[in-house]
């Protein structure tokens, strides 16, 4: 698992979004079907030696790049790939499982929101 400290100091930052797996597209390999835009965070890097990865929620529309604020953290307790919550306003712990379930729903994931106390969440 990453050290969380890589992602929470994102949080409250506005960030730009590189999308490249827009709402509605199809994943290459497992073909299920991106219900919210998901990408990655240029010029970052993380503990999988990509940059890292966010979702971009409280969109309607699919996009190819999105400059929010980072409002949340997913972190994965049981893999290697923590990733970021981007939006345009704030949002709840229950709308970030709502809209990432489809993906997120397969792993045991602690949500860490901005001003949440989390120096103990994911173990790191």
């Amino acid at each position: 698992m990453d050290d969380v400290a890589t992602y929470t100091k994102y949080l409250g930052e506005s960030v730009l979004v590189q999308i490249d797996r827009p709402k509605g597209s199809q994943h290459p390999r497992l073909g299920f079907t991106y219900e919210t835009n998901y990408g990655f965070v240029p010029g970052t890097l993380a503990g999988d030696g990509h940059e890292i990865d966010a979702w971009v929620l409280n969109q309607q529309l699919p996009l190819s790049e999105f400059k929010g604020k980072c409002v949340a953290v997913i972190v994965r307790k049981d893999d290697d790939e923590n990733k970021l919550i981007v939006a345009d306003s704030k949002i709840s712990r229950d709308q970030i499982i709502s809209e990432t379930k489809f993906v997120e729903g397969y792993y045991d994931i602690d949500i860490i929101l901005e001003g949440d106390d989390y120096t103990n969440a994911g173990g790191t």
